[in-house]
């Protein structure tokens, strides 16, 4: 999937739901690995501000709302403009606005993704730069709680709890593509309950809500509107987390669970992901240029649409320099957090070397698998030998697992396999595999 931007250039104006202000917003294409930029029009020099997880506010007492800022300039109530952006899958625009906040709007994303959908939505030449999760993140604050996990593609499941008739144990979950988010998402409301509009106003908040681009819930439904879904309210939960999720400057993938979580949560959950994402950052962040005459780069997106494995028994993060039938060299970056270290040797953490062995065997099969000889094909462990441990593997190594395909043929495959942590060999082994139909794992 190349990035994406939009054909022409769309305006929207409106009230800021918080600041109570006008403001005009144009929305403008962007070329590759722009990202998104705001543009204070308003302000001299017009200063840029670019989403970014560093950019992302984090203080505490903005709860109703996200923004974003650098060199003092701010932009508030952002994450619907994001999460129309996110959910349709859009990297690249300018965004320029000639006020403090962007504008509210119905409440919701259904107007901007509507415009973007209208102006048209046009591939780049750069591929996206997707950060897939590689570790669970937690994180909570009293009884609000937001997972995620490794998953193929963004999807959100939310448990609204509030102490209303109509609020309690309100459950939505979305994967999350340009479709669903346009159909099922995008329309959602933000909210509040009847009982908490004094103390919102009282803190300076909502000037520019009203009836129409807010659902105002009492006991028995929304003042002076009506629900465009009977889940709306956890519908909006699930947007906003989309939007939010986008404050990162790129796409994730990964499966979000989330229990009476707001907007400080998500953004806390912006910062453990972007701390991942460094951390993995020669992993799993985008698709790797492979080096002048080397072979193809294959990432974890790719290496999932190849092997079967998933989450905890995924082994390799990367294979490089890839001859497909022939050669290639496996990635596998050794952390604490892996969910073999809880049972062995807990005490004192190290690799087990049939994991390494594993590893080495998954990085074989992308190898053989792409060779497009064995379409349709899973490739199953016949034999090891041959195999020598020489070195222990611990958290923080980076396994290298170097295979060669000494002879393919219509149903085996032999291979050679050494596996390096610096110049050092940890394992060595020969494998032999034999091919059976995918549909075999199908039962």
């Amino acid at each position: 999937m190349n990035q994406r931007t939009i054909k022409n250039p769309v305006t929207l104006s409106g009230v800021g739901l918080h600041s109570g202000k006008m403001a005009r917003m144009t929305i403008k294409p962007a070329g590759d690995n722009a990202g998104v930029c705001f543009v204070r029009t308003d302000l001299p020099g017009k200063p840029t501000v670019k989403v970014t997880a560093a950019n992302a506010v984090n203080d505490e007492k903005i709860s109703r709302c996200s923004a974003i800022e650098s060199q003092g300039v701010r932009i508030y109530t952002v994450e619907h403009v994001m999460a129309a952006l996110n959910g349709l899958g859009i990297d690249n625009v300018t965004i320029e606005i000639d006020g403090e906040e962007v504008p509210g709007l119905d409440g919701s994303s259904l107007e901007i993704s509507k415009a973007f959908q209208q102006a048209g939505i046009v591939e780049g030449h750069a591929p996206k730069n997707i950060f897939v999760i590689q570790e669970p993140i937690v994180v909570s604050n009293k009884t609000a709680t937001l997972v995620i996990v490794p998953h193929d593609q963004l999807s959100v499941s939310y448990t609204l709890n509030y102490d209303h008739p109509l609020l309690r144990s309100q459950f939505y979950s979305q994967a999350i593509d340009a479709h669903s988010f346009a159909s099922q998402l995008a329309a959602a409301r933000t909210f509040c309950l009847e009982s908490e509009v004094g103390e919102i106003k009282s803190c300076g908040l909502a000037k520019g809500a009203n009836y129409q681009n807010t659902l105002v819930m009492s006991a028995q439904g929304p003042l002076e509107n009506t629900l465009r879904f009977p889940d709306e309210c956890a519908r909006h939960k699930v947007l906003d987390i989309v939007g939010d999720l986008f404050l990162l400057g790129y796409p994730v993938r990964g499966a979000v669970y989330a229990t009476k979580s707001g907007h400080r949560l998500n953004r806390a959950l912006v910062r453990k992901i972007e701390a991942q994402r460094q951390k993995y950052n020669h992993v799993a962040y985008g698709r790797a240029k492979a080096p002048e005459g080397s072979g193809r780069v294959y990432n974890i997106d790719e290496i999932m649409k190849v092997l079967p494995h998933r989450y905890p028994f995924l082994f390799v993060d990367r294979v490089i320099e890839i001859e497909p039938g022939k050669k290639g060299i496996g990635i596998k970056n050794v952390t604490i957090n892996d969910a073999f270290f809880q049972g062995h040797f807990p005490q004192k953490a190290v690799m087990p070397g049939v994991i390494m062995i594993e590893a080495m065997a998954q990085t074989a099969g992308i190898v053989v698998l792409t060779s497009g000889t064995h379409n349709g094909k899973v490739a199953l462990f016949m034999s090891i030998s041959d195999v020598k441990f020489r070195k222990v593997v611990y958290p923080g190594d980076q396994l290298l697992m170097e295979v060669e395909i000494i002879r393919d043929r219509e149903r085996t495959a032999h291979v050679k396999g050494v596996g390096r942590v610096g110049a050092d060999v940890a394992i060595e082994a020969q494998m032999t595999f034999s091919y059976t139909d995918a549909n075999y794992l199908n039962g």
